[in-house]
């Protein structure tokens, strides 16, 4: 499977609570060096705890199912 299938895989386990509260998370890119670019979107990419849902759900998520993923960056919308 692909990694960029693997990692949007991940944010499907994940979704339903961001947008539970309005937000979401989008894939952006997967670099070469399997670093992971997303985006926070809608009430995610302005909420004051977004760093750590970013930290704390989401990067936490992705590395406890794929261990090998480099840096993963959340951009502004």
């Amino acid at each position: 499977m692909p990694l960029a299938h693997k990692i949007e895989s991940v944010l499907d386990t994940i979704r339903p609570y961001l947008q539970a509260d309005g937000g979401d998370v989008e894939l952006v890119e997967v670099q070469s060096n399997n670093d992971v670019i997303l985006r926070l979107t809608g009430a995610c990419s302005s909420c004051s705890m977004s760093e750590m849902t970013m930290t704390a759900g989401i990067e936490e998520s992705l590395r406890k199912s794929i261990p090998d993923l480099g840096k993963i960056v959340a951009v502004k919308e």
